[in-house]
């Protein structure tokens, strides 16, 4: 068992690469504290990971409600008197028009998807520095490594991802904080379902790039498995993640195919 005994909180863990990272985690040895916005959803992950013979708590976590985390971190931290890694995964993606999408709206996506990562990354630091180490993943996307179509806040949020947690990866590494950043192609979640409209609304339908994305347990293996090795990054996906290559090494090529890729 790759993780024995470590604590790993998960935020996100109710659905999705959050929820299958849980059960990874717990396959793995570890003992997972659970978060998110779905109490009950997040029972039952928890009874899953009971289940496969894991140790597991649920910490409700609202992360719109970015005063409330601080405190979210001391009642996590209390769980189980550590914590080992710290998975930043919650978050909320949209589809939506640049020129559409209200500027309210483009902060809450950042107040989610970026503020919340920093916060609780802040509060558990001087905890993991105390105990000589710690590991922190953080799940951005491939919109976090360039643009996409009616992702705007959601790319931008996930861009902030990457250069604040590379540089607390350069910052920190010779005192043991070890930094994963996933970056996720089409995974097969219900994130598209769940993502809003430029009426705030959930879009309520399945992208189909999505509906034929890499399922979420194999994105959770990869996933798990980088943080084992302490890996700075790591890409999860298919072909998709051929672009992110192509945006490298062949940018005008990039530039005259990214417009043509179906954005649902």
């Amino acid at each position: 068992m790759k993780f024995k005994n470590k604590v790993v909180w998960i935020t996100g863990a109710s659905s999705g690469i959050g929820e299958a990272l849980a059960y990874e985690f717990t396959h793995e040895g570890a003992k997972t504290i659970l978060s998110s916005n779905e109490p009950e959803e997040l029972e039952g992950v928890k009874k899953r990971c009971e289940e496969m013979g894991g140790e597991s708590c649920v910490l409700f976590l609202d992360l719109l409600d970015t005063p409330s985390l601080g405190e979210a971190t001391k009642k996590a931290i209390e769980k189980y008197g550590c914590i080992d890694i710290l998975i930043n995964n919650g978050g909320i993606s949209h589809r939506s028009m640049v020129h559409e999408t209200d500027i309210d709206f483009d902060r809450r996506i950042m107040e989610i998807d970026f503020f919340s990562y920093i916060i609780l990354t802040k509060s558990l630091l001087p905890h993991m520095l105390e105990r000589g180490g710690g590991q922190i993943a953080v799940t951005s996307s491939l919109s976090g490594i360039f643009g996409f179509p009616l992702r705007s806040a959601y790319a931008a949020a996930k861009h902030a991802v990457k250069g604040y947690f590379e540089t607390v990866s350069i910052e920190l590494r010779d005192r043991n904080i070890f930094v994963t950043i996933a970056y996720p192609g089409r995974i097969r979640t219900n994130i598209s379902l769940r993502a809003l409209t430029k009426d705030g609304k959930p879009q309520g339908v399945m992208d189909k790039g999505l509906a034929g994305g890499l399922p979420v347990e194999k994105c959770a293996k990869i996933y798990v498995n980088a943080i084992y090795k302490k890996r700075r990054e790591v890409l999860i996906g298919g072909r998709e993640l051929l672009m992110a290559y192509i945006r490298r090494f062949c940018p005008r090529l990039f530039w005259r195919l990214v417009g043509r890729v179906s954005p649902v």
